[in-house]
């Protein structure tokens, strides 16, 4: 997915509307990890959106880079990728696919034209009638550059 000015600017709003419908303060601190969440096809940790926006706002802490991630993941709009060492954002692409990791270089890609999710889902609500409301399917190997 290309991201163009017009799906950024839908994207930061989106994130910026739900950030205000739960009450949170918006701070310029918080402005500025949206704008980056919305331009990012990334896949960046806490730390690294910290490391990022403490250059432009040196009194940033950690706390609030974490407790705004936290609320956009409860909201719905930030996915979560649960990974031994740190755990990865996404901000752009916040409903459930898969994701390819390399082993060698760590390169995060997203797996969306694949389908595994969904029909996995259609079986266990068939065959368990258990409704899966989160996932989250994660591949390891390595990329075409380090193959």
């Amino acid at each position: 997915m290309i991201i163009n000015k017009e799906n950024h600017q839908e994207r930061y709003d989106t994130l910026l509307r739900k950030l205000k419908a739960r009450g949170a303060r918006i701070t310029s601190h918080r402005l500025a990890l949206l704008d980056l969440l919305a331009n990012s096809e990334g896949h960046p940790s806490a730390s690294h959106i910290y490391k990022t926006l403490q250059s432009q706002f040196p009194t940033i802490s950690l706390a609030t880079v974490y407790k705004t991630l936290a609320l956009l993941k409860e909201e719905g709009e930030v996915l979560e990728i649960n990974l031994p060492a740190e755990s990865r954002y996404d901000g752009y692409k916040p409903y459930p696919h898969p994701h390819l990791i390399c082993t060698c270089c760590g390169k995060i890609i997203d797996g969306d034209e694949l389908s595994i999710i969904s029909k996995a889902n259609m079986e266990i609500l068939g065959h368990y009638e258990f409704e899966v409301t989160q996932s989250q399917l994660v591949f390891y190997g390595k990329c075409k550059d380090c193959r």
